[in-house]
């Protein structure tokens, strides 16, 4: 059987996000999906409103610019929202449109490097693992979760380009 889902759009105000999310549950959709897009809406705030809101239907984040995101920061968030709704939230992440992440200063050298670092590391992080780290972008000493997920979080990562692509298969769900 194929599920229906659907978007919220970056171009809707954050305070349309409420009906929005209740009419979706109330409807039956399986996935109610939010974007963390540049100068718009943060994808961790909007996902933990929607989830409060709603009953059942499981709240993507597609996707968290991994640049712009501490991965133990990024991991705290993603177990506080695994906790609370077990089972509905939904985290994807990608290397970010190099353009805005300069806008910001956050434009790195190798988004691939960055990406496959930041999976593996949060990865480690969600399943309960003390992490120590020295990478080209992520350095980490002696950190673990408190609270991580009592279950295997699915962590996607949204890509293009063949490397990325290469490495969303290896290091992704």
């Amino acid at each position: 059987m194929t599920g229906l889902g659907a978007v919220f759009r970056p171009q809707l105000a954050p305070e349309r996000l409420r009906s929005v999310a209740r009419l979706a549950d109330e409807a039956g959709l399986e996935e109610l999906w939010l974007w963390e897009d540049c100068f718009r809406e943060g994808g961790i705030s909007t996902a933990a409103a929607a989830l409060a809101w709603t009953e059942r239907i499981r709240v993507g984040v597609g996707l968290l610019p991994v640049p712009l995101r501490n991965v133990a920061i990024t991991a705290m968030e993603a177990a506080s929202l695994h906790r609370m709704f077990p089972g509905r939230p939904i985290l994807a992440v990608g290397h970010g449109v190099q353009d805005w992440m300069g806008q910001v200063g956050a434009r790195v050298e190798s988004p691939v490097t960055l990406l496959r670092e930041h999976l593996d590391v949060l990865r480690a992080l969600l399943r309960g693992e003390r992490v120590t780290v020295e990478g080209r972008y992520v350095r980490l000493d002696d950190v673990a979760l408190d609270w991580p997920p009592a279950e295997a979080v699915p962590i996607i990562a949204g890509v293009t380009g063949p490397r990325s692509l290469r490495l969303a298969g290896e290091a992704a769900d």
